[in-house]
């Protein structure tokens, strides 16, 4: 290891960078580094908020550039930490991007939490979960933002502004090494290429050799190799006008889902242990174009993205030793946004106002076979149907049944446009210090599903029959195979009316307190990944159906036959695979407060949410999961975040989030759930941080920085039934870093006390099962600045 830190510092190299409009100093008066001046001053291009979410009436976090890189935020699980009831999990793959804010999430399809990076808004989480880099500003809206932003932002919203070669000119190169076996490196290069023009071109790679080993391999399952690039060139060939494009592309390649087998009778957790190759690929590709032109009293902006995603997703879905069955999902989409804005610019004015239209369309094809193989053939499907012939009198105690092929699969590919149009408009009118906010959005949808599934199978029917008592009994086999298709094409459409109204009281340097509600609403769907189960179940159908034909005609006249009303249950197509809108309102009441060097936001928040969208595994020995809707749920609960730079040189906070999220009306037509809390939902979150700054330390360092930093999170609910859970649970963390010149090296380290927790639980053919937390990581990283 110690080798491979010296080949790392020998080969690290950079330079000072240059800020434009803000340059440091040596000066008492002035210590702070350049990633600190950039944090403070840059001003980011924002469409729709302001630039200080803080004058804006909702509840709201944002993470700066030196946040962003002293407390290694790699990742949105990494951001979440700081963010009051944020939850973003690790599932197993970066496929797996649940976000859950407030009590509203969601495991597959549609997520309840929107994500933009630098305007440009991701329509699929499965992009969620990408390496973030020379990134210089997260900002987190919580609670409902679709008057502005529109469908699947419930939650609320996650915008990511990247580092713009207009407020920085210079290389940043880094290198690392942690726990893992994770190598990482990085580079980039920002320049203004003339006085009207700028470009940026960076590249960041990631290897990772893994935590968990699987047990049937020996080897670690969860290994991972990464790389993204980015292009981002800005032209303003005027004063007012500002032309702008931003080119990326990413590759992932990774092992996984380390999940491991859990006895709820002895509340005992096994090992990582199956057979099968697990594992998860994908290559996005995107491009955003903007206009920003500035007028003496409008601003008109115009942003147009493309996104190409696709993903391939392979599972041993037992997770088990036993050859049951895989999952192979490949998805290919593209997708096309389209965003037209203008607003009042004159700031001074006591109204101010913005009128938008958004334009979005969608295209994916997904291909997703399940295989079975022998062990799962015997046991779902021949077991049940020879356990049945054993259980019925002479001689159809002797019939068996008996696949020719080993494997077969269960075939299932999909087409799914949708498209979406809306047109928006949000006004506050300024009355002393009062400021009254109205908004309303026209947004409308329409989704289509083509799909065709398709299973065939060759099987040999059996039964010894005695014609009499003085002769052996002679075995008949009847050999046939069926061929069960499921085709067809659906189409559902929406229309919402989104509003939104608010009040704001100004404390003027002191801040502000502020009341909202809003309307939230969550696009419906169909269910994909219950298609091999409603599949598996029409094809035991009509394998019986054969057999009564065939079979029965062939011993009837010889005493056998079949069992008349020999029956197996279905799915109802129609029903299952088609989930309804999730719809909520949110009252919510808060204040931003400033007092010297001390920041204060609080919030309390209702939310009343109507048919609310959840993950479910259906009964028994199921392979699929499924989207349901619930009848009714509330979530209720309160944000609080303090701040203080006590002095030049210490830095400290807190955070704390609490949610209590419960289901008001919920009957699955099995059990009653009402007044259960909704699973995957973390009733607190907790986070503080303090971080110590040596300026001048002499002829070692220019600048030493300690930082600490705690985070709570939990209770979990695991399922519908509160019948499992985890703990509250706490994770410590701590870095050091040192800067001498052009150089910077940092120790850190996660999970310090190295605390065993679950992230995540599940069920699967009847086995249950939990995805263990990272353990304690250590890693060391070398970066320059030129």
């Amino acid at each position: 290891m110690y080798r491979k830190l010296l080949i790392l510092a020998l080969a690290a190299f950079v330079c000072t960078p240059q800020v434009a409009q803000a340059h440091t100093t040596k000066s008492a008066e002035n210590k702070k580094d350049t990633i600190t001046v950039l944090s403070e001053v840059a001003v980011v291009a924002k469409m729709k908020q302001k630039n200080n979410l803080r004058e804006e009436s909702l509840s709201s976090t944002t993470i700066k550039l030196g946040e962003i890189e002293r407390n290694q935020v790699v990742s949105l699980q990494d951001a979440a930490m700081q963010v009051p009831n944020l939850h973003i999990p690790s599932y197993g793959s970066k496929m797996t991007s649940s976000i859950y804010m407030r009590g509203l999430g969601s495991r597959i399809d549609h997520p309840a939490v929107g994500m933009y990076v630098d305007n440009v808004p991701y329509l699929n989480k499965n992009g969620f979960d990408a390496d973030l880099w020379d990134i210089m500003r997260i900002e987190v809206l919580r609670g409902p933002q679709s008057t502005l932003y529109g469908r699947n932002t419930t939650g609320g919203i996650i915008n990511i502004y990247t580092l713009s070669p207009m407020v920085y000119q210079g290389a940043r190169l880094s290198a690392g090494y942690s726990s893992g076996e994770t190598y990482t490196a990085k580079g980039s290069i920002y320049m203004k290429t003339g006085k009207k023009t700028a470009l940026s071109v960076g590249a960041n790679y990631l290897n990772r050799g893994g935590f968990f080993t699987n047990g049937y391999t020996g080897e670690k399952c969860d290994n991972e190799e990464s790389a993204t690039g980015r292009v981002r060139f800005i032209y303003t060939p005027t004063e007012r006008l500002t032309i702008e494009n931003t080119f990326a592309a990413g590759k992932v390649d990774q092992g996984g889902y380390a999940y491991k087998l859990y006895n709820p009778a002895t509340g005992t957790t096994g090992n990582v242990n199956y057979n099968d190759i697990c594992g998860y690929e994908r290559t996005t590709v995107s491009n955003g174009l903007s206009f920003n032109y500035k007028g003496n009293r409008h601003t008109f902006s115009s942003v147009t993205a493309w996104q190409y995603l696709d993903d391939c997703m392979t599972l041993d879905q037992d997770f088990t030793p036993a050859s049951m069955f895989t999952l192979q999902q490949a998805q290919n989409e593209n997708t096309f946004t389209q965003d037209f804005i203008i607003k009042r610019s004159q700031e001074e004015r006591k109204w101010q106002w913005l009128t938008g239209l958004t334009l979005f369309y969608k295209n994916m094809d997904m291909d997703a076979p399940v295989r079975f193989r022998q062990d799962g053939i015997n046991s779902l499907i021949l077991g049940n149907i020879n356990g049945m012939f054993q259980g019925m009198p002479a001689p159809m105690n002797t019939a068996r049944l008996q696949f020719a092929q080993d494997e077969f699969d269960l075939s299932s590919k999909f087409e799914m446009p949708v498209l979406g149009a809306a047109i928006y408009h949000q006004s506050e009118l300024n009355a002393g210090k009062f400021t009254f906010t109205a908004g309303v959005r026209l947004d409308y949808e329409k989704a289509k599903l083509d799909y065709l599934s398709n299973s065939a199978v060759d099987y040999i029917y059996s039964m010894k029959i005695q014609m009499s008592p003085m002769m052996p009994p002679r075995e008949i086999k009847v050999e046939s195979g069926v061929n069960t298709t499921m085709e067809d094409n659906l189409s559902k459409e929406w229309f919402e009316v989104l509003p939104k109204f608010g009040i704001r009281y100004s404390l003027e340097k002191n801040g502000n307190i502020y009341a909202t509600v809003t309307r939230g609403f969550k696009a419906g769907g169909y269910n994909t990944q219950i298609f091999s189960d409603i599949l598996q179940n029409k094809l035991k159908s009509d394998l019986m159906a054969d057999l009564m034909n065939k079979a029965g005609g062939a011993f009837g006249s010889m005493g056998g036959g079949m069992p008349g009303g020999a029956q197996t249950p279905s799915y109802s197509v129609d029903e299952t695979i088609t989930y309804k809108p999730e719809y909520s309102w949110n009252w919510e009441a808060g204040a931003h407060l400033s007092f010297g060097k001390m920041t204060a936001d609080a919030a309390l928040f209702y939310i009343s949410c109507t048919d609310q969208q959840l993950t479910v595994f259906p009964d028994g020995n199921t392979t699929g999961r499924m989207m349901t809707n619930a009848g009714k749920s509330e979530n209720m609960g309160v944000e609080l975040a303090l701040n203080a730079q006590v002095s030049q040189a210490l830095n400290c906070g807190i955070s704390y989030g609490y949610t209590s999220a419960k289901f008001k009306e919920y009957n699955d037509g099995i059990n009653d759930y009402s007044n259960n809390y909704i699973p995957y939902v973390p009733q607190n979150t907790f986070n503080a941080h303090a971080a110590y700054t040596i300026w001048n330390a002499g002829k070692l360092a220019d600048k030493i920085q300690v930082r600490m930093g705690y985070n709570g999170i939990g209770k979990i609910y695991w399922d519908e039934a509160n019948l499992n859970s985890q703990k509250f649970y706490s994770l410590l963390s701590a870095s050091v870093y040192a800067e001498k010149g052009k150089f910077g090296l940092e120790f850190w380290g996660k999970n310090l006390t190295d605390t065993d927790y679950n992230a995540f639980y599940f069920v699967s053919v009847g086995n249950a099962f939990f995805s263990q937390g990272r353990p304690a990581e250590y890693g060391v990283t070398l970066s320059i600045q030129l």
